[in-house]
């Protein structure tokens, strides 16, 4: 089953609007503002066309009743920053590549890893949230489905290496 959208919160919607349109392409398609359910203040949620109409949102609050927070969906939580992150599907290697150009020329740098099924490059929103566009490159097949049950069921599961990693830097502006 798709995803219709996922939505995290902002605060700054204007670095935001130009990292989700301008760095990863994603247009601007509707934007709601309204009350927040609790009539204390009011928000905005803007959603970003992420293709094959599937939405990402983003919510700008505006209430005072709502306590400062991290918007990071990691850092907020005390966590390291690639725990909680967002997934965007890349349709080829090809696509992934002007995807890590398009991030790099827009002034972000960029990790990019190759874990065996699939290659993903990560970067971070201004916000501090993690995003990732992964290309599947083989098939999952019934091996993989079994090693995972097995994997899943371990007390202490055998542990593999590292997948190498990429860095690459944005050039500065």
């Amino acid at each position: 089953m798709p995803f219709h959208h996922v939505a995290v919160a902002t605060r700054d919607l204007d670095a935001t609007c130009h990292f989700y349109t301008e760095a990863m392409g994603f247009p601007l398609v509707k934007v709601e503002a309204a009350a927040t359910l609790e009539q204390t203040g009011w928000a905005r949620h803007v959603f970003f066309d992420t293709g094959d109409g599937q939405l990402f949102a983003v919510w700008d609050l505006h209430d005072e009743t709502i306590p400062d927070f991290d918007p990071a969906l990691s850092r907020g939580l005390g966590l390291p920053t690639w725990v909680n992150h967002i997934a965007f599907a890349a349709a080829s290697l090809d696509d992934l590549a002007a995807r890590r150009r398009r991030l790099l020329d827009h002034g972000h740098d960029v990790i990019e890893i190759d874990h065996g099924w699939c290659s993903s490059i990560y970067a971070n929103d201004p916000s501090g949230t993690l995003v990732e566009f992964c290309c599947t490159t083989r098939a999952l097949t019934a091996a993989d489905a079994d090693d995972a049950l097995r994997l899943v069921a371990a007390a202490e599961p055998p542990l593999g290496e590292p997948p190498p990693f990429t860095i690459y830097e944005a050039n500065p502006a």
